[in-house]
């Protein structure tokens, strides 16, 4: 089973407790997407490159429909959305409810889970179902320091797998080459004299954008 926590703090569907987002990247899935980091994962796992965003604590609140206009603005930018953390299903129930109005869009819809997909699957939990209805393309697993790859674009760890859950990127898992091959990508942003890390970044990266929380 799931651990229970991940349905202990959000209950109000319509309200995602957010950490961050990027209205357009191509570090992490195919194409340009949207990303948006969730608040909170129970998972801890150790070497996780946003430690930041672990703890269940009170982020950023933004209603559903307020980030489904900011997606809508990218609509011409961008083929879709990806769902990062902290952990998504830890806030299923709102980001189910995200990720119908963005595939409605005709929007795809990525998500990366330190959970398997048996897991989930098994945990007989309405809002992970939903969820998972409406995932295009998952990651699922837990990031493992020691199974660390460096070859798989958005990846972190060998153990971790891609699950093509609709036919949207099927054509990717049936190419002639892997679809994630390929040296991890990393994004830098100035912003506000802020400098900002997206992607599968090297520790060295994290402490030059000024993290505290890196060894």
């Amino acid at each position: 089973m799931v651990d229970p926590r991940l349905t202990s703090l959000h209950a109000r569907a319509s309200i995602v407790n957010t950490a961050a987002r990027i209205p357009c990247t191509q570090a992490e899935g195919p194409g340009s997407r949207f990303a948006l980091w969730v608040q909170g994962c129970p998972l801890r796992c150790p070497g996780c490159c946003n430690p930041h965003m672990l703890e269940d604590r009170a982020a950023e609140s933004v209603t559903v429909a307020a980030l489904l206009a900011e997606i809508a603005e990218q609509a011409n930018r961008i083929e879709g959305v990806t769902f990062l953390g902290g952990e998504p299903f830890f806030q299923a129930g709102a980001l189910a409810e995200l990720a119908r109005g963005v595939q409605a869009m005709g929007q795809s819809v990525m998500v990366f889970s330190g959970h398997t997909l048996t897991r989930l699957r098994g945990a007989d939990n309405a809002d992970y179902d939903a969820l998972l209805v409406h995932t295009d393309l998952l990651v699922d697993g837990p990031y493992l320091e020691r199974l660390r790859v460096t070859d798989r674009r958005w990846i972190g760890s060998s153990n971790q797998r891609t699950h093509f859950l609709s036919e949207r990127y099927r054509h990717l898992e049936q190419g002639p080459t892997s679809w994630d091959t390929g040296a991890n990508t990393v994004e830098l942003r100035l912003v506000g004299g802020t400098l900002t890390v997206n992607g599968f970044p090297e520790p060295g990266v994290l402490r030059l954008s000024g993290r505290r929380d890196v060894p």
